[in-house]
């Protein structure tokens, strides 16, 4: 992105240089006042909008061009040392006519304006690749913040299909034990097996020993479950996955199965680890009972 940014700022940085270099401007009555006195050698008009003026040395001298830039002033110099809008191109050329007429009554050299209909590549680049890359700077900022993980805005429109579990780890570890899980004794020497095989595994498998593919919490809302959970993670010391089961039901078919999938691609990643999956009835429930409220049972 700041690849672009710089792109721009160089664009703009040889637009200003074009304003503050170069040809030196002057007014339609400097200009008509030096091609009456036959100090204009060469006038030059550029795409019917702006004359360049080329002096004669002998006239750089003169009190008329005191102003004038010192390295405008080099009389070897090929560049035009003035430049004039000329406004309409048929209006120069009437007033061509006149100043002719008068350089002709002082026998002085016919002044005839070239027209050279040159592109302006600075301008064009400034005027189409800008706003570009204005454009495409935008759009990566937007992409950048879409694809910026399952909690980013907007990240339900490019990560619909990813899961949404919140992963503890050795940088983000769980400081709850068993010891700030108040009663519930039976259910915690239950699980405490697991944290058991979890830390020992090779105690269990020696034996011949299983660890159980999942444990089931089951009762009313406030009697621990999720705490007790959390527990068993912060003993195990192992990496925990956290997820609502609702958050496996969308609107859209597909999302639901997706979301499984990836989580347990990223629990395979990080095993052995425990995945929590909180309300799991509102995917356990029996089919077609939530249908009416557009929610898609998978």
């Amino acid at each position: 992105m700041w690849i672009y940014i710089l792109i721009g700022l160089a664009l703009l940085g040889l637009q200003m240089a074009k304003f503050m270099g170069g040809p030196q401007k002057a007014t339609t009555a400097e200009f008509e006042k030096w091609a009456r006195k036959g100090q204009i050698e060469r006038l030059v008009v550029i795409n019917n909008e702006e004359a360049q003026i080329f002096i004669k040395k002998d006239s750089l001298t003169t009190p008329d061009h005191d102003k004038l830039k010192q390295e405008l002033k080099d009389p070897n110099s090929k560049l035009p040392q003035y430049i004039v809008n000329i406004g309409n191109p048929d209006v120069l050329e009437t007033r061509l006519e006149d100043i002719n007429a008068t350089l002709a009554k002082e026998k002085k050299d016919k002044l005839v304006a070239d027209y050279d209909p040159q592109t302006n590549w600075t301008g064009t680049l400034v005027t189409y690749l800008l706003p570009l890359l204005i454009f495409i700077g935008l759009w990566l900022i937007i992409l950048r913040r879409m694809g910026g993980g399952a909690g980013g805005p907007g990240a339900q429109i490019f990560n619909i299909g990813k899961s949404k579990a919140t992963l503890f780890d050795n940088n983000t570890k769980v400081n709850i034990t068993f010891a700030d899980v108040a009663g519930l004794d039976e259910a915690k020497e239950e699980v405490m097996e697991v944290v058991d095989f979890l830390k020992n595994p090779k105690k269990y498998t020696s034996l011949g020993g299983k660890i159980p593919k999942g444990v089931l919490l089951v009762g009313p809302p406030g009697t621990g479950k999720t705490l007790l959970a959390k527990a068993v993670a912060g003993e195990a010391g192992a990496p925990f996955f956290s997820i609502s089961g609702s958050d496996f039901v969308e609107m859209f078919v597909g999302v639901g199965a997706s979301r499984v999938r990836d989580l347990f691609r990223q629990a395979r990643e990080k095993a052995p680890c425990i995945i929590f999956i909180d309300e799991i009835d509102a995917i356990g429930r029996a089919r077609g009972r939530g249908a009416i409220q557009g929610g898609n049972d998978e």
